[in-house]
């Protein structure tokens, strides 16, 4: 099963605390051997940890997309059972997505 970490901090400037959540995203190594994800902003850090099952390429996290000039990023914990599916409606409603780092 996968595992997410992660910090919000709308005080300070936590975009470059890179050692603790890779150490926090370590902790979690049993849950998701296969790969890792990091996203880093100004107030928000996320750490994934993936086990893969299916879609080794499409399922990467965190997952960001753009719309209208702004980007969207989640991390989740879970598995859509209909992603192929949501994602060509999405792209036709505009949606685009990639991989963050």
């Amino acid at each position: 099963m996968c595992g997410i970490v992660g910090i919000v901090n709308y005080k300070r400037d936590i975009s470059n605390d890179y050692p603790l959540i890779r150490n926090m995203n370590s902790t979690i190594e049993k849950r998701g051997p296969d790969e890792d994800g990091y996203y880093f902003e100004k107030n928000v850090n996320f750490g994934h940890k993936r086990l893969i099952v299916i879609d080794p390429k499409g399922g990467k996290q965190p997952m960001s997309a753009t719309l209208n000039n702004n980007t969207y990023t989640i991390v989740y914990n879970g598995q859509i059972y209909n992603t192929k599916e949501l994602r060509q409606v999405l792209e036709k409603e505009g949606f685009s997505f990639e991989r963050t780092l």
